[in-house]
């Protein structure tokens, strides 16, 4: 059976292995690829808030990634094996990663920011990193949320639309992206609580 997915823009197309690694076999297109997998990221979620567990920890950063996608993909929660359209080199991918969760951890426990700030920059360079082949926004969008509870404010509204589809909302959110790509976090400050 074959698969036709259309990326929404800025979404990370993947290669032939990573499509072939699909567990569901009936999927043929990119909307019934949407809504299997967000079926199976209810119960990611559903899974990571009742955590009591450290939340910035590799582990769970990968725990958390197959907990949302371990239906969907054979891949899921392990780091990707190939360069991207973004993302650091993939042999850069647990350096980088090791260095944001112990940033992400001092800043925590230091107050460095306000609680927002810390997890809207976690979640910045978590999707500037780029860990896995596929659902790297939707997973870094998780994680920010989890932790801006950890640190004691309610989860983000995320333009409180889904940003899978290619739509207006989703422009907004690459556009806060890339400005926090040279230096400027106000815009996705504003829109993780738009």
């Amino acid at each position: 059976m074959t698969t036709k997915l259309d990326d929404p823009p800025g979404a990370t197309p993947l290669d032939a292995d990573e499509l072939a690694s699909l567990i569901p076999g009936h999927i043929t297109t990119q909307s019934e690829l949407n809504e299997w997998e967000q079926l199976n990221i209810v119960q990611g979620e559903s899974w990571a808030h009742q955590q009591r567990t450290e939340i910035l920890t590799e582990a769970f950063l990968r725990q958390l990634h197959k907990q949302m996608f371990g239906e969907t993909w054979k891949w899921a929660g392990q780091f990707r094996k190939t360069d991207t359209n973004i993302g650091v080199d993939w042999l850069k991918i647990g350096v980088e990663g090791k260095n944001l969760l112990d940033d992400a951890q001092y800043q925590s426990k230091h107050a460095s920011y306000p609680p927002d700030e810390i997890a809207v920059r976690f979640h910045h360079r978590l999707v500037a990193i780029h860990p896995f082949p596929n659902g790297n926004g939707r997973h870094a969008r998780l994680m920010a949320d989890l932790l801006v509870k950890r640190l004691g404010q309610p989860r983000f509204t995320w333009g409180s639309r889904s940003l899978v589809h290619a739509s207006e909302t989703r422009q907004q959110y690459i556009a806060a992206l890339q400005a926090a790509n040279v230096g400027l976090i106000a815009p996705l400050l504003a829109f993780a609580r738009s």
